[in-house]
């Protein structure tokens, strides 16, 4: 469990129970995984629960909806359960069963680019994915950040409008490429298996845009924040075929990646305000965004 307060786990706990009771399921020794921005708990019978914010439930459907699209086309992801009505919304939180994943790891770079290979070669799915859009969740997250002080939080703002015109400047292109997303791919969300399968996880943010914004999920763990070694990336770039570094619009994505993973920490920083790392590390990245901690790539650490 990461920085979950005791609110969030009882909340989510609760959540639970009364789901299954709907669903007629046993929630006896259920266990937390996670309690982020989404509830994870794993249930009896190899079973997953998986618990949105409030206003989750229509995007718990297009969940559901991508993971059976992706079985179709044969590609590994997280599987709803099957035989059970879902989503449920309990208190205006979606709810949602899935089959736990065999003993894995967290997936490496190149799990990633294979994983993105065969997903960006798909056509699109016969129901609706909305278009990618970086920055509604950007400025809802700064407009809560009540640790960023006025001045901080008004610069981010005017960043966020000249990043959003830059992009908007970026999509307009007639050449730019199309495809549907994941969009949110690192090695994160990319569970391996013992067995050797590598599977997608956390579904809710696909959508369709430039492959490019995928890719560069992977690109900024080199160029801005120095995961990676050059060796990993090159090999990356290896198997996907492509290196997006080298493509003109590659500073406008990476930029607005940074500014995304930004504004997370701003969003965990202001729920927990008492947790020293995640005050530092949303100082720390705000003047890194604001040129004053050097060149690229940067020291960030992780805000769970």
């Amino acid at each position: 469990m990461t920085l979950a307060s005791t609110d969030s786990a009882t909340i989510s706990r609760r959540v639970l129970v009364d789901a299954c009771q709907v669903l007629g399921l046993d929630c006896a020794g259920a266990e937390p995984i996670r309690i982020a921005e989404n509830a994870i708990w794993r249930l009896p019978g190899q079973l997953v629960a998986r618990i949105s914010r409030p206003g989750g439930t229509p995007t718990a459907r297009r969940e559901l909806a991508v993971a059976n699209w992706l079985a179709d086309h044969g590609i590994p992801a997280v599987r709803p359960a099957p035989g059970v009505d879902q989503p449920t919304t309990v208190d205006g939180r979606a709810v949602t069963i899935w089959e736990e994943l065999p003993p894995h790891r967290d997936g490496t770079v190149n799990e990633v680019a294979h994983l993105l290979k065969a997903l960006h070669s798909l056509p699109e799915p016969d129901f609706a994915l909305e278009p990618l859009e970086p920055f509604s969740k950007i400025r809802t997250r700064l407009n809560q950040a009540a640790v960023v002080d006025d001045a901080d939080l008004g610069w981010l703002h005017s960043y966020t409008d000249r990043l959003e015109a830059a992009w908007l400047r970026l999509v307009e292109a007639p050449t730019l490429s199309r495809c549907v997303l994941h969009g949110d791919a690192w090695v994160g969300n990319v569970a391996a298996a013992e067995d050797g399968i590598s599977y997608l996880l956390d579904l809710d943010s696909f959508t369709t845009g430039p492959r490019e914004w995928d890719l560069t999920s992977t690109a900024v763990k080199l160029t801005s924040t120095g995961g990676i070694t050059s060796s990993d990336y090159e090999e990356f770039c290896s198997i996907y075929g492509a290196d997006v570094t080298a493509w003109p619009g590659y500073e406008t994505l990476r930029d607005i990646r940074e500014l995304r993973m930004t504004a997370y920490a701003c969003r965990i920083a202001t729920e927990h305000p008492g947790h020293p790392h995640a005050l530092r590390e949303v100082q720390y990245r705000i003047e890194c965004l604001m040129g004053r901690q050097g060149v690229r790539p940067w020291r960030w650490t992780a805000v769970p």
